[in-house]
């Protein structure tokens, strides 16, 4: 008998990262029935985080009124420990871009203070321990909506901090964060992330100012400067407005978001008792050298000696060669290519596919 850990991320757009470990490891499970199947769905910290850590058991889903970027009134899903220790909050999940329709979005009014009452709600609950989740943002806000909601005073010519919820000081907020742009300039908030977000370039020079605008009176209120630190552009600012906030909370930090995630899975766990580790993800090109998902849990299977195979729902060679100094095979999903509409399309059978196939070339693992 062989262990097997399925370990994937969501195939954005079509799956969730626990709907793709099901499929692969039904597909195995039909050609290889006799093997011990673990599963381990990821996230990086954007859509999908609360399903993969809610997936891992122990927790309670919570949900609490706020408001989507747009101002819009919904019910936010969050996470709470069955100790109520603990929560977890996906800003995706309030101030996502996936909240908005493609004629929704909002580049220069979107804010995060749906977010920010989620944050709120959290705390209101009890819970002193928060992991939030920063990926996926509609917003280029620099958090000031998150600010507002916790009672920050927020106006064009006046950064307050004095009405700030006290309970920040006895809170452990664990941000995950997979990017490392600065606040400002080409390679920051704006100019990065505002094309995707509908910012046009007068919009993208627009937000840059605001932003600038905003770093100054933050950063003389709260006597930090965090607009050129690494992450500080993450979620449209959002990674700014908390750092400049560290002092306020008992901890803060900006980890690694898939390994934040697998901590709280305790992915390194089911490494130690597996055989092979399957990972994966919608695209594994250029971008996987960057802190993904798959690289991420290749890296953990290098570190415990366990082979590593990463399935993509599109590969490129680039991500190939990200992948190859780790000893990972990287195979696609569909046997030959699709358009990238007609593969969103197709649901779960290609993975159960997959499943199958790699299953039937498992024979290296015995039987």
């Amino acid at each position: 008998m062989t262990t097997v850990l399925f370990a994937p991320d969501s195939f954005k757009g079509s799956l969730t990262s626990v709907e793709v470990a099901r499929s692969l490891a039904e597909g195995w499970r039909r050609v290889r029935p006799d093997d011990e199947l673990l599963l381990a769905p990821l996230a990086d910290g954007g859509e999908g985080t609360l399903a993969a850590i809610a997936a891992a058991g122990g927790w309670n889903q919570m949900t609490s009124p706020t408001v989507d970027p747009i101002g819009r009134p919904i019910d936010g899903p969050w996470l709470r420990s069955l100790d109520g220790t603990r929560g977890v909050v996906e800003l995706a999940s309030a101030s996502g871009l996936s909240r908005l329709g493609p004629d929704e979005r909002d580049p220069l009014g979107a804010t995060t203070v749906g977010t920010g009452l989620l944050l709120r709600a959290v705390l209101d609950a009890g819970p002193r321990r928060i992991v939030l989740g920063i990926g996926g943002s509609a917003t280029t806000d620099g958090g000031a909506g998150i600010l507002d909601a916790l009672g920050g005073w927020v106006e064009p010519q006046r950064i307050d901090l004095a009405g700030l919820d006290t309970r920040l000081a006895s809170l452990d907020l664990l941000v995950a964060c997979d990017v490392t742009n600065p606040l400002l300039g080409p390679t920051g908030a704006a100019a990065t992330y505002g094309p995707q977000k509908g910012a046009s370039p007068s919009d993208v020079a627009t937000l840059d100012q605001r932003l600038a605008r905003y770093a100054d009176l933050l950063e003389a209120a709260s006597g930090r400067r965090e607009r050129d630190t690494p992450g500080a552009g993450a979620a449209g600012g959002v990674g700014f407005v908390l750092l400049c906030l560290t002092e306020r909370f008992q901890t803060l930090s900006l980890e690694s978001g898939v390994d934040l995630v697998a901590g709280e899975v305790d992915l390194d766990a089911k490494l130690a008792r597996a055989d092979l580790v399957i990972t994966g993800e919608g695209r594994i090109d250029a971008q996987t050298a960057f802190g993904k998902t798959a690289l991420g849990v290749a890296r953990r299977a290098q570190a415990a000696g366990v082979r590593c195979i990463a399935v993509g729902g599109g590969v490129e060679p680039a991500g190939i060669a990200a992948l190859a100094p780790l000893g990972v095979e990287v195979i696609p999903v569909h046997e030959r290519a699709l358009p990238l509409a007609e593969a969103m399309a197709a649901g779960a059978a290609p993975l159960i596919t997959c499943g199958e196939r790699l299953a039937r070339g498992a024979t290296w693992l015995g039987a």
